[in-house]
This record gives structure tokens, C-alpha cells and sequence, in this order.
């Protein structure tokens, strides 16, 4: 249990971390509330990005000045004209295992990223089945329903059975970090050495996860070549939502044949996709990359905040499935970092946006810290419509956020009282 004055010194240390890449920086007492601590951090990052601008004002679109040199922080970067050929030099944002080496794409953002490679993957073969677990993201398959005809997408359900057995055609598996847990833990018990190809969406798990090491053994065990996309402003930016960033990471170890299963050459991926983010102009802006990220400081933050959330995610399933049971739609995803609650009577779309609205101003009315917005990872709770892409349901999905554990219990049983009064 964090006390509410434990987590206003770790915000503090949160702040002093994004102010110290200021060069002219904010005077900058303690906070004294999650409001507060919210919002100095969104004017911090908002500086910093017109601090960017100013700085490196040479550095347009047009590559127009030879002496430009952009950085952001420990990121250097090199281009020409539209950022098609952008060369990063700079930390990882993943702690790979020993040995290990890998490549990174970087782009605009996470759907871009995710874009680049299935659409790229037509450079390689020609047809091949993708498979998405229960809980996958919407967008996602949206995208390869409507834009990636060389995929046949197959929605898996459980028990697996033999799900990863070889095919005819090459088969790819499609990982999502969202993915029910349930499903995402089935996966891994699973003989994976009739697959292809491995795309791991990590965007709901800590750069520095346990479970991201965990999945890729899995991979490496059965020679199953892998690719890494992420959107990077949820937890990789302290809660500030830093700028629109995103990357495939292409993960070599030392096998040799990592990189061919079935048959198929996987090694151009990373070359093709970086074409695809050429020719799409889904190149990253340099401004977007975190100046604080890579740092040891920025790590031990992260991880201490990531564990805070965890921990009220966890004691809000438990709240919700004993105050809620009828009401509850999903409660145990994988990541742990949302939850999502269904009306008594069907919601649609338009009907989950209102309920996600009402809750928050009313609940922020009281005082609460609570938003109606997008995104997850917050030093507030976040509320929003959520549709469940393989059930074609609605419901309202409610991001834990970083708050100490008294206030977040209060926030909690308030969102409960609203949720049962509202769909009586």
C-alpha cells in the first residue's frame, strides 16, 4: 500500500526527471495533489517540445540546411528530405536478453508501425494465415480485414488445441499485449514450431516486462522469427502522452535460422518495412522521442509506476467481479491496466462514449481524479467506449491509473456506485 505522501515524493521525482531536460526550467515545488501532479507534467512536456522547435529550428521537412544536427535527449538523428531514409542513433526502449540484437523502424505511431510490417509482409509471400487471440485490438483487425488482402485473418478460440500446428500456407501469430489473459497464457504453453512468423504488439507492457523476455524464449524455442511493434506514448512517457511515436523492432538471437521457417525468407522484413514507411509517409518526427527516455532514472520511475498501476488494476478486478458481477465485462486482461464494464441492456457505440462522459464529469464533480479520454497509463483514471472487435460488443472501458492505493479504492467503489445507479 502507497500512502498518498509516498506517491506525491515519487511524482516529485517524476517532474524533476522532465524538468531537468528543460533549459529553462520550471520552479518546481512538491505537488500536492494528483491534479496538480498532472497538471505540471503535461505543461513540462509541452515545453519541452516548443523547446525542440526552437532549438532545432533548422531541421524542416525539406532537410533544407546542411548543418542541422537534431537531437532529442540521447537520440540523435539523420535524414533527408520527408525523414523516408531517418537513421536513429540512440538507447532501446526494450531490455533484451543477452545476445540478442535487433533492428529498430521507427514511425508516427504504434498503427503505423503495425501497418508497415503486414503490409510489407506481401513483399514476402504471397498468401498466409495471421491468428489473433480473444481481446486483440480493434484497429488491428480492422486493418487486415480491410486493407491486407494477402492475410486471412482467423479469430482463435479456447482451449487452442493444436491452433499453431503447420499449415499449407505460412502461418503468421499475431501477439497482442491487450489480448484476454486467459488466451494470451494459453499461447505460451503451446508447441509454437508450426509458425512462421511472430508479430508481437508489446504497447501494453513495460518496455522492460518480464513478459516480453518470457514470450520471446517462447519464440526463439521454435526458430519462429520475430517483430516487436509498439506505440510508445502510453508507458513510455511517464503518463504525459509525449508525442505520437512508434517502431517495429526486427529481434535477431545467435540461431542461424532464425530468420527462415517454413520454407520463407523473412530476413528482407525489416528492409521492406522500412520501404513501406517511405512510401505510406509514416515516418517518425524526431520531437516525438522522449529526451528523458533511456535514462536509469527514467527506467526506476517507470517500473515503480507500471507496479502502481498493476497493483490497483488487480484490486479493481477483485472490487468489480464482487460489486459488480452482472455488470462486468472484462476484467482480466492480460496487461492488467484496464478494465471494461457492460450496460444491463446492450450498449452501442454512441451510448458507451455518453456513459464513459456522464461517469467522469459527474465523478470529477466530486472531486475525483478522473477523465473522460483515450489512451491508458495516467497519473488519472481514464474512461472511454471500448468495442470488442471479436464479439462485436460495446462497453465502457475504465484505465487504472497511477494513484496512491487510498484514493484509488475511493475512486474505485465511487465508479461502482455510479456504474449500478446508472444502469438500474
Amino acid at each position: 500500500m502507497e500512502t498518498i505522501r509516498a506517491y506525491l515524493e515519487r511524482k516529485h521525482e517524476e517532474l524533476r526527471l522532465l524538468n531537468d531536460c528543460l533549459r529553462s526550467r520550471f520552479d518546481l515545488p512538491c505537488p500536492r495533489s494528483a491534479d496538480e501532479v498532472v497538471r505540471s507534467k503535461f505543461q513540462i512536456t509541452a515545453a519541452l517540445r516548443a523547446e525542440h522547435e526552437l532549438q532545432e529550428w533548422k531541421a524542416t521537412e525539406t532537410a533544407w540546411s546542411h548543418t542541422a544536427d537534431p537531437v532529442s535527449g540521447p537520440f540523435a538523428f539523420s535524414y533527408d528530405y520527408q525523414r523516408a531514409d531517418l537513421t536513429v542513433r540512440g538507447p532501446s526502449f526494450y531490455e533484451l536478453d543477452w545476445g540478442c540484437t535487433s533492428t529498430a523502424v521507427y514511425t508516427a505511431s504504434g498503427m503505423a508501425a503495425i501497418s508497415a510490417v503486414l503490409l510489407a509482409s506481401a513483399q514476402i509471400v504471397e498468401k498466409a494465415d495471421v491468428m489473433v487471440l480473444p481481446g486483440s485490438y480493434g484497429e488491428t483487425l480492422e486493418l487486415i480485414r480491410g486493407f491486407v488482402p494477402h492475410l486471412r485473418l482467423e479469430v482463435l478460440k479456447l482451449p487452442l488445441g493444436d491452433a499453431f500446428a503447420p499449415s499449407n500456407s505460412p502461418r503468421i501469430l499475431l501477439l497482442d499485449s491487450c489480448s484476454f489473459a486467459g488466451a494470451f497464457e494459453a499461447a505460451l504453453r503451446c508447441n509454437g514450431s508450426g509458425l512462421d512468423l511472430l508479430v508481437f504488439d508489446t504497447t501494453c507492457f513495460a518496455g522492460r516486462s518480464g513478459r516480453i523476455r518470457r514470450v520471446l524464449r517462447w519464440a526463439r524455442r521454435y526458430g519462429i522469427p520475430q517483430v516487436l511493434v509498439r506505440s510508445h506514448n502510453k508507458l513510455d512517457s511517464l503518463g504525459a502522452e509525449y508525442g505520437r511515436l512508434g517502431s517495429a523492432v526486427f529481434v535477431q538471437g545467435n540461431e542461424h535460422h532464425q530468420w527462415r521457417a517454413g520454407g520463407v525468407e523473412w530476413a528482407r522484413l525489416a528492409s521492406e518495412t522500412r520501404n513501406a514507411v517511405r512510401l505510406l509517409g509514416g515516418a517518425a518526427l524526431p520531437a516525438h522521442f522522449p529526451p528523458f527516455a533511456g535514462s536509469a532514472a527514467c527506467w526506476a520511475l517507470t517500473q515503480r509506476r507500471v507496479a502502481a498501476i498493476l497493483r490497483n488494476g488487480r484490486s479493481a478486478a477483485r472490487y468489480f467481479a464482487a460489486k459488480l458481477p452482472s455488470l462486468s465485462a472484462e476484467l482480466h486482461f492480460t496487461h492488467g491496466l484496464y478494465v471494461t464494464l457492460r450496460g444491463k441492456r446492450a450498449l452501442n457505440e454512441a451510448a458507451a462514449r455518453q456513459a464513459a462522459e456522464d461517469m467522469s464529469s459527474e465523478l470529477r464533480g466530486e472531486g475525483f481524479p478522473i477523465r473522460h479520454a483515450g489512451s491508458f497509463g495516467f497519473d488519472f483514471a481514464a474512461t472511454e467506449w471500448f468495442h470488442d472487435a471479436t464479439t462485436d460488443q460495446y462497453s465502457v472501458r475504465v484505465a487504472v491509473p497511477d494513484l496512491p492505493t487510498e484514493l484509488w479504492n475511493d475512486l474505485a467503489a465511487a465508479i461502482a456506485r455510479w456504474w449500478m445507479a446508472h444502469q438500474r
